[in-house]
């Protein structure tokens, strides 16, 4: 199924005479021994660790079990990205599992890699930063060929047994031992790169600041001809190269990343001879959003700011990609609706239409902001839930929650934002889903 190889030279030189052995720590846990231990722990109770830890030693030994111990509590954490049934085959390391790829996200990418390529089995994506092997299990998946490189060792024995666990039928995947700086991607037909964003300090938000830098990564993806670099969603879109698509995308309403799509026009390989034709392709300059799991993707269309207008019945939230992307414009038109403040993100219109790209509600009351008028409505109405949204407004939604004490059977929306200019409270509901088209 695969290799991991210890070279920083060319992906064409002689690989290295077999795997590369288990690293000290990843080998116990795919003994016999360490499998049982892991299958026990699959469903433990963190709060109950340490008496389970002392029974688990009077039968194990103690390295074993707290290496264990340390996989079964990452591959909980791992769930919520690759769900259970992967999460719990799959072996991580902190940092790996706190920046992997969601694997929806990933499976996403890796389809529009393999539309790119008109014969993917001949295609080899070189997956850079290729963490504990979110990407590469994806790309394999998808029926591309996969290098994967990183530098740390039990990283790579990490990124190959997940590779080799979770996409047994793929191409053979390399994974190799290297700094990325410093590899040489002749043979590549595209690159994928997920440079680091954060550090010792946290969360890292200038991109000259990733490993590698944006500027490396870009000039690394333009050398190879065709690839995709992994950016967060709030990068400046003035720091967005004119000869890369950017898309962003979301996956049940919440932004995830954005990724920076290019492919040279008439490049060398299978992935730089494809032409535009489907949904996937690749168009330099172009923004796009990309909702998930549904798979919508709005396309920009060069539009002017939406004006701002009266409120009417129907209020539309977009979806965060859509607004990171900037088309909110976009939406706007196909609605036929209009901002409800310049600087807000909220479409208003007269009637409902359908829409993968926002959240539609029905406003039955606008009120000026004011929490005794808030109250005294709610109260009225005998609303006991509300949800509480907001955008231009320095509330927060717990303390307003604890300040109104709220009781009653009915549910409720209220939109703490600004209506040209003024603060304002829109009282409402979601629109059915089966009217509004959102999925």
């Amino acid at each position: 199924m695969g290799r991991v190889t210890d070279r920083a030279s060319s992906p064409a030189a002689s690989p290295s005479p077999g795997p590369a052995p288990a690293t000290p720590l990843l080998a116990p846990l795919l003994s016999a021994e360490g499998q049982a231990l892991l299958a026990e722990l699959r469903d433990h109770d963190p709060a109950q660790e340490l008496a389970l830890a002392t029974r688990l030693r009077r039968e194990h030994p103690a390295e074993l079990v707290s290496a264990a111990l340390a996989q079964a509590r990452l591959r909980q954490r791992g769930v919520a990205k690759f769900g259970a049934a992967d999460a719990y085959r799959m072996y991580f390391t902190p940092n790996g599992v706190e920046q992997a790829t969601r694997g929806s996200v990933a499976a996403h990418r890796a389809a529009r890699f393999r539309a790119l390529a008109p014969a993917p089995g001949d295609s080899r994506v070189t997956d850079l930063c290729c963490g504990i092997g979110g990407d590469a299990i994806e790309l394999a998946r998808a029926g591309l060929a996969v290098t994967a490189v990183d530098l740390d060792p039990l990283t790579c024995e990490i990124a190959l047994t997940n590779v080799r666990t979770l996409a047994p039928e793929g191409p053979p995947v390399t994974v190799t031992r290297a700094d990325v700086l410093e590899y040489d991607t002749t043979g590549a037909d595209a690159l994928f790169i997920d440079p680091a964003r954060r550090g010792g300090r946290g969360r890292i938000f200038d991109p000259e600041a990733y490993s590698p830098p944006l500027s490396w990564a870009v000039d690394a993806v333009r050398r190879v001809g065709a690839g995709a670099v992994k950016i967060a969603p709030g990068i400046p879109h003035e720091l967005i190269p004119d000869d890369f698509e950017a898309e962003w995308i979301s996956d049940g309403g919440d932004v995830k990343e954005a990724v920076l799509w290019h492919r040279r026009e008439g490049g060398q390989g299978p992935l730089g001879e494809r032409g535009h034709g489907g949904p996937e392709a690749v168009v330099p300059g172009a923004r796009r959003a990309t909702l998930l799991p549904s798979g919508a993707t709005l396309a920009g269309r060069g539009l002017p700011d939406p004006p701002v207008r009266p409120l009417g019945r129907f209020l539309y939230e977009p979806d965060g990609a859509v607004i990171r992307a900037h088309l909110v414009a976009e939406v706007a038109e196909d609605l036929g609706g209009g901002l409800l403040d310049e600087t807000i993100a909220y479409i208003t219109a007269d009637e409902p239409r359908p829409t993968p790209f926002a959240t539609a509600y029905e406003i039955t009351d606008q009120l000026p902001f004011g929490l005794k008028k808030l109250k005294a409505l709610l109260r009225e109405r005998e609303v006991g839930v509300l949800t509480v949204k907001k955008r231009g407004s320095a509330v927060e939604p717990e303390e307003l929650r604890r300040r109104l004490k709220l009781k009653g059977p009915h549910a409720a929306t209220v939109f703490l934002t600004r209506v040209a200019g003024a603060p304002t409270m829109l009282i409402g509901h979601p629109v059915e889903r089966a009217r509004s088209g959102a999925s």
